[in-house]
């Protein structure tokens, strides 16, 4: 495995990366137009999704994030798939709310050993002000100062905590669609899909990136597949990062019945993403520790160029890291170093 520096991603926007022989940026991809590319046969769509790829994003650049939950269950939305929320018996809240210098201390190991995005999530309907978002600004700052990106994850927000986030030096803030609008409301009733397009409008006007994808085998439809894309693909600039997640079924969600996704499926919708947003980051997320290694690989050939590493996603779990260098030495592609 060998090691590549290169600009932040906040520093080079999709909307500046265009770059002679580059493919087009498009925002006004039909639905119609994505399914079709989601059902298109796979090797297709791999050549297809591959050749987007070089020419956006030469070279095999992978980076490492790694996910620390801050602020861990009694979440008061009623998301389906969810082992934090207080709707679900799943609900793992009574942790302790971590302290600024363990996270510091979790962001310096992180970046020991390779990371060079650390996310950090909270549990929330809504930002809390006083004294927790305080602690919130410091380990942005903290984590910035260490050379890394820093993302937060915590739910809505106020213009007013959105501008403070980006003086404190956040470089994205992660805000999920999950699904499409239609299949929306059989997954999540407390919070409407409008109110989590207005939390994407005011980081992206606070100057800060966007982190916005979804989860597949949430019971969806193609179509619904398909309609999660447009509405990401839709937004004017595209997501600088779009993590696509595979449900990971838990015990005690409304969601713990639903089957294992077929691998290939999670290939296709990577391979898609990066058709219609050729210069976002499309990150591998939950649910890879079901994939075998061959289908990780698929993943990164079809245009996944992130993966989160450490041995737990917030409350699920992840391949170990000695687990991703193998993986990452078996591809043969080369690790984005932190600053």
């Amino acid at each position: 495995m060998t090691t590549t520096a290169r600009p932040s991603a906040a520093a080079a926007p999709a909307t500046a990366a265009h770059t002679a022989g580059a493919p087009a940026l498009r925002h006004d991809w039909s639905r119609g137009e994505i399914q079709g590319l989601l059902e298109m046969p796979l090797i297709e769509l791999l050549w297809r999704a591959q050749g987007v790829h070089r020419a956006a994003n030469p070279g095999y650049r992978v980076q490492l994030a790694s996910l620390l939950s801050v602020k861990t269950g009694g979440c008061e939305e009623d998301c389906a798939y969810c082992p934090q929320s207080m709707h679900n018996s799943s609900d793992v809240s009574g942790r302790p709310e971590l302290e600024v210098e363990p996270v510091l201390a979790r962001a310096r190991a992180a970046q020991a050993a390779g990371a060079h995005r650390f996310c950090m999530g909270w549990a929330w309907r809504d930002i809390r002000d006083g004294a927790p978002f305080e602690a919130m600004l410091a380990m942005v700052r903290g984590v910035r100062e260490l050379g890394l990106e820093a993302c937060v994850t915590a739910g809505m927000l106020s213009d007013a905590q959105a501008e403070r986030l980006a003086a404190a030096g956040l470089t994205a803030y992660n805000h999920n669609l999950d699904t499409s609008p239609e299949h929306y409301g059989q997954i999540i009733t407390t919070r409407t899909y409008q109110e989590r397009l207005e939390t994407l409008a005011r980081v992206r006007q606070a100057g800060i990136t966007l982190c916005c994808g979804g989860i597949i085998g949430l019971g969806e439809s193609v179509n619904d597949r398909a309609g999660l894309l447009q509405v990401l693909a839709g937004l004017d600039p595209h997501p600088e990062s779009v993590p696509i997640n595979a449900l990971v079924a838990v015990e005690g969600t409304a969601l713990e019945q639903q089957p294992p996704i077929d691998p290939l499926e999670l290939v296709r919708m990577v391979a898609t993403a990066r058709i219609l947003m050729p210069f976002s980051r499309v990150r591998l997320s939950a649910g890879r520790e079901q994939l075998s290694r061959e289908a990780q690989i698929l993943c990164l050939q079809a245009g996944a160029d992130s993966i989160f590493y450490g041995d737990t996603l917030l409350t699920t779990g992840n391949p170990d890291v000695a687990s991703d260098r193998a993986l990452l030495a078996a591809a043969g592609v080369s690790v984005e170093m932190a600053a």
